[in-house]
């Protein structure tokens, strides 16, 4: 074959774009996953700072331009563009903009900006039959020089913009709520978005009760399930750190129903019709309460354990459907499960003890520890990353539970103290 014909030959196959942060940890597994399939990949990125070939070699673009959607389909016209993808919540949007432009299945730009901006989520959902929490947007220099809601306490004050839970607390009464506030100003000062998204938050009503995970896959707007995780640690705040996942749920099947339910009118609320969605729920008084939903796979490595529930990674799905290739997913025949280890204090990691004895657990499938020893790690509300995962699969859902906590009582953190000069 020569140089002409193998250019042709390479160009005629179909071709997936990622638009994805330079730092996001969902690219490497999506671009393994589209070359076990033999599918092109084209990265779009910032650029900067990347070990990543695929981000280096790939389309660099700056996010915060107001013509980045024109200029990447500029760069992608006349290619054989199977599907674009935005793999974090930052680039949810613009792929859906791109994706519009080229004519390819997609959601709707706004539809996708609902399930990165928590009070256009919550004033879209308040006009639908979800249960969702009484809310209030506040300007946040104004709060805190007047903490006053209408809400009762306890409440919960959250970023517009953020994931992982950071910036999220729980307050009881003003003084929390002011004492909040500015430990909120500080965190956004130091994040991106913008000027919106920077001075303003949403400030809404406590509920109880456990909270459930929920993965599932559009086609044509109607959902299908993937997993559906239990989080075992009742989590009350002040902040929330996920830890526990583990899959399949135990609760009833009429439960499992109502939260589908759920999530399916969430989905419709929005108006999603196409790809993956996350969704985090509640369970109070019987009710499935509607807690927030994005556009985008379940964080962390947590996706590995959808291998576990259905056979095939993640990422395999979402490009399969996006490219309108066959899916045979399986039924599980076990249970997983997997534990974000969590941060606990602020500090240098020194190293952690305890590994080899934790892995030789009976149903323990995996230990690893995502931060390197002698880097900064934080807890929340301001910290966004974890320590790393412990991941489990025995017969039994209580199985799991039983072996990521005793793995866990095993290992033990080495921190020292930062040490701030000047």
């Amino acid at each position: 074959m020569n140089d002409i014909e193998h250019t042709r030959a390479s160009t005629s196959r179909p071709c997936i774009v990622f638009i994805s942060p330079h730092s996001s940890y969902r690219l490497g597994p999506y671009i393994r996953a589209a070359e076990k399939l033999d599918i092109r990949v084209i990265v779009i990125s910032q650029g900067k700072y990347s070990l990543v070939s695929a981000i280096a070699s790939g389309i660099h673009v700056n996010f915060n331009d107001q013509n980045v959607a024109a200029q990447i389909v500029t760069q992608l016209q006349g290619r054989n563009i199977a599907t674009v993808l935005g793999t974090d919540d930052l680039t949810v949007v613009l792929a859906a903009q791109v994706s519009k432009s080229l004519g390819l299945i997609h959601n709707d730009p706004s539809s996708s900006q609902y399930t990165r901006r928590k009070d256009l989520a919550r004033a879209c959902l308040a006009q639908s039959t979800v249960h969702i929490p009484a809310f209030e947007k506040h300007e946040l220099q104004r709060l805190i020089d007047n903490p006053v809601s209408a809400l009762p306490y306890p409440c919960v004050i959250k970023p517009l913009a953020m994931s992982g839970s950071r910036g999220v607390m729980r307050v009881n009464n003003e003084i929390e709520l002011q004492q909040a506030c500015r430990r909120l100003q500080a965190i956004l000062a130091d994040a991106g978005g913008d000027d919106e998204e920077r001075s303003n938050v949403l400030l809404e009503t406590y509920v109880p009760g456990y909270e459930y995970a929920y993965e599932g896959l559009l086609h044509k707007g109607r959902l299908q399930t993937l997993a559906l995780f239990d989080k075992p640690d009742l989590m009350e705040g002040p902040f929330f750190e996920e830890t526990y996942y583990i899959t399949p749920s135990r609760l009833d099947s009429a439960m499992q129903e109502q939260i589908y339910q759920a999530v399916q009118q969430a989905c419709q609320a929005y108006g999603l019709v196409h790809g993956p969605v996350h969704a985090e729920v509640r369970i109070h008084d019987d009710q499935v309460w509607f807690m927030e939903m994005a556009a985008r796979t379940i964080g962390g490595q947590c996706a590995q354990l959808i291998n576990y529930a259905t056979g095939m990674e993640l990422e395999e799905i979402v490009i399969r459907q996006a490219a309108g290739m066959a899916l045979d997913l399986q039924a599980a025949h076990h249970a997983a499960g997997v534990l974000m280890i969590p941060t606990t204090e602020h500090g240098l990691l020194r190293r952690v003890e305890g590994i080899l004895e934790a892995s030789k657990l009976e149903w323990i499938e995996d230990i690893e520890i995502s931060i390197r020893e002698g880097y900064e790690i934080v807890p929340l509300p301001e910290g966004d990353s974890y320590l790393g995962f412990i991941f489990a699969k025995a017969p039994t859902a209580a199985q799991v539970e039983n072996a990521l906590r005793q793995a866990y009582a095993r290992l033990t953190i080495v921190t020292s103290p930062l040490l701030h000069l000047g």
